[in-house]
């Protein structure tokens, strides 16, 4: 997951923010809103247009989580279709789901220092990190 750090601080330096909105904006990647039901969010390509889809419907907190998961895709993966991915191929959805949860985890605690923070749950809940990635959290 080196490379995934390496790809994260170059986004960091050059965006100056590890705000996901921001990045997604200044990479110029389309963030919309819609009622998804259970799905929380999603990234797609069309043609040339990079595209992140939230549910409109999720908590505000959870909301900069699935864009910083999305976002991890649009950097990480930015042709993949998982959907094609997962019936159609041997690559594994699972990996890069791993992976933009890995980068989403990073990039929102990048300016954070682990230390002051009692329990991983403690850091989780703070910054608005679903409980299901505490497994990504290293001190």
């Amino acid at each position: 997951m080196n490379w995934i750090i390496r790809t994260l601080d170059r986004e960091i330096k050059k965006h100056r923010t590890n705000n996901p909105f921001e990045i997604a904006k200044n990479r110029n990647i389309i963030i919309r809103y819609f009622p998804l039901g259970q799905t929380l969010g999603f990234y797609m390509k069309n043609v040339r247009h990079q595209v992140i889809t939230i549910n409109s419907d999720i908590e505000d907190y959870l909301k900069k989580f699935v864009c910083a998961h999305e976002l991890g895709h649009a950097i990480l993966h930015p042709n993949e279709n998982t959907p094609f991915l997962s019936k159609n191929t041997l690559i594994s959805k699972d990996k890069i789901e791993t992976q933009a949860n890995f980068f989403a985890v990073r990039l929102l605690l990048y300016d954070k220092n682990l230390e002051d923070y009692e329990t991983k749950y403690d850091i989780l809940r703070e910054n608005g990190i679903p409980l299901e990635m505490e497994r990504y959290i290293f001190f």
